[in-house]
C-alpha cells in the first residue's frame, strides 16, 4: 500500500511503497478515509516539536472504516466507523501518541513509553493503518454523514472540548479563547457555542479570521490582542472561563491577559504549546479563588459528546472550510496545510482528493 513515511530525524517525508499493516493481537485494522494534516505537520517532522520514534508511516488521527479485528477485540467489528484518536494510555501518566510526537506525564518519556512506541508506532497517513484497540471510539451513524472527510477535524473538536469541560459546564457561562484564529482556537469556538456558552470571546491577531469568527453567531465578540497585558485584559474579560489554545508563543503576556481576565472563582485553562513559565500571583489566585487548569488531548467519552452534537445538528461542521489532498506530493500537501489556519483545515484523503 502506499504511505508516508519517515525513516530518520533529519528526513523528509516520503510516499512510500510499504506492506499493509497485518492484524495482531490487541489491534484494530481499518481503512483510512480521512486524516488531519495539522498546519505544523512539517515543523513535527523538522524536530521543532520533539522526537519521531522514526522509521513509522507518519500521522497521528484519522476517521477509519473497520476491515477487521483481533479475537481480543469486542467493542468493534467490520464496518463501523470509528476515529482514531492516536492516545495511547497505560496509565500512571505513560501516554503516547501513536504515529506522532508527544508523551503524557511529565513529557520526559520512561522505559514503558518507550516500549509502547516500539510496539504501537506507525500512523494513519496511509491507505490503511493497524490501531491499538485502546485509540479507537466508534461513531455510531457515522456511515450516513454525508462528508467524511470533513469528519476528520473530530480530533481536534475533541481536544477542545476537554479543556472546555475541565472548567466545568459551559452552558450560560462566558468563554474566552485566546488563540482563536488557529485550528484548535477555532475548534473551541466551535465548541463552546455549541455547548451553549452565553458569549464566547474570539482572542487573536488576525482580524480577517476574527471576522469569521464574529459571524458565526451574535454570541461571538473579539478582541485583536495588543501586546499589552492591561489593554489585552480589558478587551478579553471579564469572563468565567478562559481557554488558551496558542501555539509557541515568544512571550506569555497574552496567557496572563487571559488570567488577569478572570472574574472571581473563574477558571484558566491551558491547552496550547505556549512554551513559557507563567508568573502567576500567590496572593490573588488564593484570594479569587480562581482555578489554573491543564488539559491535554481528549479521553473517549468527550470524543463521543462531540460527535453526538456534530451528528444531531448542533455543531455544524459547514462552518469549517475544508480541504482535501491526496498521498501523491506530501511536500505540495505539507505547504498547504502550513497556509491554512484559523476556521479551515486539510484533509488527507489516500483516495482520489
Amino acid at each position: 500500500m502506499r504511505a508516508w513515511t519517515v525513516t530518520a530525524q533529519d528526513d523528509d517525508v516520503r510516499l512510500s511503497d510499504v506492506p499493509e499493516p497485518v492484524l495482531r493481537g490487541g489491534g484494530v485494522l481499518v481503512e483510512v478515509l480521512a486524516a488531519h494534516l495539522p498546519a505544523y505537520t512539517r515543523a513535527v517532522v523538522q524536530g521543532n516539536r520533539g522526537g519521531l520514534p522514526v522509521p513509522l508511516t507518519l500521522g497521528p488521527s484519522c476517521v477509519g472504516r473497520v476491515i477487521d479485528v483481533a479475537p481480543d477485540v469486542f467493542h468493534l467489528e467490520p464496518g463501523d466507523i470509528v476515529l482514531d484518536t492516536a492516545l495511547l494510555d497505560a496509565g500512571g501518566g505513560d501516554e503516547v501518541l501513536v504515529g506522532w510526537v508527544g508523551l503524557g506525564g511529565s513529557g520526559a518519556g520512561s522505559e514503558r513509553t518507550d516500549r509502547m512506541r516500539a510496539v504501537w508506532r506507525d500512523g494513519v497517513f496511509a491507505e490503511k493503518a493497524l490501531c491499538a484497540k485502546e485509540t479507537l471510539v466508534k461513531l455510531p451513524g457515522a456511515e450516513s454523514y454525508p462528508d467524511p472527510a470533513r469528519l476528520a477535524f473530530l480530533p481536534w473538536l475533541g481536544i477542545a472540548a476537554a479543556g472546555l469541560h475541565a472548567a466545568g459546564p459551559a452552558a450560560g457561562r462566558d468563554v474566552a479563547v485566546i488563540g482563536a484564529t488557529g485550528q484548535l482556537g477555532g475548534a473551541a469556538v466551535l465548541t463552546a457555542l455549541a455547548e451553549g456558552a452565553a458569549t464566547v470571546t474570539a482572542v487573536g491577531r488576525n482580524e480577517d479570521a476574527l471576522g469569521r469568527l464574529a459571524a458565526l453567531d451574535p454570541r461571538v465578540r473579539t478582541h485583536r490582542l495588543t501586546g499589552d497585558r492591561a489593554t489585552d485584559a480589558a478587551g478579553i474579560g471579564p469572563v468565567d472561563v478562559a481557554v488558551d489554545t496558542l501555539g509557541a508563543a515568544p512571550s506569555a503576556d497574552a496567557t496572563m491577559a487571559a488570567y488577569d481576565s478572570l472574574r472571581g472563582r473563574g477558571t484558566l485553562v491551558l491547552v496550547g504549546g505556549v512554551r513559557q513559565d507563567l508568573a502567576v500571583p500567590y496572593g490573588d489566585l488564593m484570594h479569587r479563588r480562581l482555578t489554573l487548569r491543564g488539559s491535554w488531548m481528549s479521553d473517549q467519552r468527550t470524543v463521543t459528546t462531540v460527535w453526538n452534537l456534530v451528528r444531531s445538528g448542533v455543531l455544524d461542521l459547514s462552518a469549517v472550510e475544508l480541504r482535501t489532498t491526496g498521498l501523491d506530493d506530501p511536500a505540495a500537501a505539507l505547504g498547504l496545510a502550513e497556509r491554512t489556519t484559523g476556521l479551515g483545515f486539510v484533509a488527507l484523503v489516500p483516495g482520489p482528493a
